[in-house]
């Protein structure tokens, strides 16, 4: 069987995390990996056994031998390195926030469906089995139309002006890098709202710590959603219907454990394991559209992607959070 072959752009840890979910795949080939040093990615091509590296992203771009990779920089980086990659005719898997906003991410997507190439953004929450089992419960009645749905993604993170999280020159906040969890979750089961409304506390580098919004829906239905690098409450979402409640335990963007409370019954709780360190779902998802001739994933697609960015441009004019650039 032909193996996939695979580049990594960067080598910090969610590109590590990436390889070792590659290394699962008896379709995937790591052929090259690229850094801004020929050291760092020396050092990464021994510690997972990639023949090819480079220090330079434009060089992997160019390796005529590489058929996807993988973008793992920080936030400001996804837009230039995607159009790079993009142009040089290779399928990309990009981490998320696929861009720092919507015009960005316009015209990648546009891009990628010009040139025939797939683009996906690694929204890994969305492929796990028990993310799966959510939508089951939900698609047969289990708890009847949804009404309200929470969820929340606070962590205390240690600060550090310069880091990826704090530093909005690399696209640093709460919202991008943790409040897209809890927003991607509401979109795929809820849809898209008709408004969204929210608040932000800024700290002393000027992006968000501190974040809750809420989304409302034509019927009604509510999303009341927050985010922080900066406190820590647990990671759980719930989605309560008519007839019932549903619990993603912590974490929910890789869970694997559920509650299903249906009205005057038992709760059932479930436990569905997940494989490795769970980063192996989004990678046979592009491996199984790039089999079929797909452009982008049905679970994760790009105009999903495009409206999700365009809900947090909102929210940050409401705040006034623009990046350098912009």
């Amino acid at each position: 069987m032909s193996r996939f072959r695979c580049g990594i752009l960067a080598t910090g840890s969610i590109a590590a995390t990436l390889a070792e979910a590659l290394k699962m795949s008896d379709e995937a080939e790591i052929l090259a990996v690229a850094s801004r040093t020929q050291e760092s990615a020396e050092a990464f091509g021994e510690r997972w056994d990639i023949p090819r590296r480079y220090a330079s992203y434009a060089d992997l771009a160019q390796d005529p031998d590489v058929d996807v990779i993988y973008i793992a920089t920080p936030h400001n980086l996804h837009y230039e390195n995607m159009l790079m990659c993009l142009e040089a005719g290779k399928h990309v898997l990009c981490e998320k926030p696929l861009t720092l906003n919507a015009r960005q991410a316009a015209e990648c997507i546009a891009l990628a469906r010009q040139k025939g190439l797939f683009l996906m953004e690694a929204m890994w929450m969305r492929f796990f089995p028990s993310i799966a089992q959510v939508q089951a419960w939900i698609q047969a009645g289990e708890i009847g139309a949804i009404r309200m749905l929470s969820a929340d993604f606070c962590v205390d993170i240690p600060y550090h002006p310069a880091g990826r999280l704090y530093n909005p020159e690399l696209g640093g906040g709460a919202l991008l890098d943790l409040g897209i969890y809890p927003l991607s979750l509401a979109t795929l089961l809820l849809g898209f709202p008709q408004q969204i409304d929210g608040h932000a506390t800024l700290g002393a580098t000027g992006v968000d710590e501190l974040v809750s919004f809420s989304m409302q829906y034509e019927d009604g239905a509510l999303a009341h959603l927050s985010c922080s690098s900066r406190v820590h409450k647990p990671v759980e979402a719930f989605i309560a219907g008519m007839d019932g409640y549903i619990k993603i335990h912590e974490h929910f963007f890789y869970p694997d454990r559920l509650t299903l409370h249906k009205k005057d019954q038992e709760a059932q709780e479930v436990h569905i394991p997940y494989r490795g360190n769970g980063y192996i779902y989004e990678v046979e998802e592009v491996h199984a559209c790039l089999k079929a001739g797909r452009g982008e994933s049905a679970v994760m697609p790009l105009d999903d992607t495009y409206k999700q960015m365009q809900l947090m441009d909102t929210l940050r004019a409401q705040w006034g959070l623009r990046y350098p650039g912009e």
